[in-house]
């Protein structure tokens, strides 16, 4: 697959810091030198970067989500390797190749009337190469772990999952939007609807939803449709010691089949991302969210999107991901 970068140890070595002692996540991670070697590898999880911000920039958003993924690199990998932490579980597979798709976006010109359509039709090429990879990894028997880049990169996701499995997939998704925007020019806010177009998604629970920036519309969409649910983040944060409960119970209502796992950071509060809000979930309870539902046997692949730091936070959103992480593939 030429749009993919697969990573040997030498394309991490300088961003360990060793320490006499001491073994880092780095050090003893797993490779592979193709797609075909997958299937024989013993680790369950895939780790995948998609570095780009062009769905973000098609849906009004501020770029950035292009440096999440090498700000979670340098903290993941030098995670200590302990009883708690096993390296062998995850394989480091590499990054979409998107500097071409970023260079052919910045130069269109933003005064021009078709920019948003332009940096859709990207998008779509993006769409293309994540879902192809996603198939792959899934019909390995693998488990992908995706960082992002923007929610865009959900319809890639949710298509090759459900090509996998050859069935529609189910969702839930942690997040301040429902992203179930109209069909127009692809972009960050309308993943979810072309995946329902497509017959990739059956039933989509929203947990956290904010309803200060949800359209109407999708509210009467949602409401009239079996298989689509949200739970406000106005309801749920309330009552914070019945957070894990409603969380388990909106696991047990999609977890009928294979389901994929969607983050957004823009549902925790105070989070350098994409749309940054000063309302959301802690960290702490991100994390128990994770815990939760990584024990699931039907989770099917967990993306982390819309982080989006800069050269203050990098440091801090890198730790936040890289807990994130080792929080999915622990035990």
């Amino acid at each position: 697959m030429e749009a993919l970068k697969i990573y040997k140890p030498a394309d991490i070595e300088k961003l360990i810091s060793k320490r006499k002692g001491e073994v880092k996540f780095g050090e003893k991670v797993q490779f592979v030198s193709s797609l075909d070697e997958l299937k024989n590898t013993s680790a369950q999880y895939v780790l995948l970067g998609i570095p780009e911000d062009i769905g973000v920039r098609a849906n009004h958003g501020k770029p950035g989500t292009s440096k999440a993924w090498k700000s979670l690199l340098g903290a993941l990998i030098n995670i200590q390797v302990n009883r708690f932490n096993d390296p062998n579980k995850l394989l480091l597979l590499g990054e979409l190749e998107c500097k071409g798709f970023m260079q052919k976006a910045a130069n269109i010109d933003t005064t021009d009337p078709n920019y948003l359509l332009k940096l859709g039709d990207l998008v779509k090429e993006i769409d293309q190469m994540v879902a192809e990879l996603i198939e792959i990894i899934i019909s390995a028997g693998k488990i992908p772990i995706i960082i992002g880049g923007g929610h865009n990169n959900a319809y890639g996701n949710i298509k090759g999952a459900a090509k996998a499995t050859n069935a529609p997939i189910n969702i839930i998704n942690i997040d301040a939007h429902t992203d179930l925007r109209q069909l127009e020019h692809r972009h960050s806010g309308n993943g979810f609807s072309y995946a329902i177009e497509g017959q990739f998604l059956c039933k989509y629970s929203v947990f956290g939803l904010h309803k200060n920036y949800t359209p109407e519309y999708i509210f009467k969409e949602m409401d009239f449709s079996e298989n689509l649910e949200f739970l406000l983040a106005e309801e749920l944060l309330q009552f914070p010691d019945e957070l894990n409960r409603r969380f388990q119970k909106c696991i047990e209502n999609i977890d009928d089949s294979k389901f994929g796992f969607e983050l957004d950071c823009d549902a925790i509060a105070d989070f350098p991302s994409s749309a940054k809000s000063p309302s959301g979930f802690s960290i702490n309870q991100i994390r128990n969210f994770i815990n939760m539902i990584s024990k699931n046997e039907n989770c099917a692949y967990f993306h982390i999107c819309e982080a989006a730091p800069d050269e203050m936070s990098t440091g801090q959103v890198g730790k936040t991901l890289s807990y994130f992480v080792s929080d999915f593939i622990a035990e």
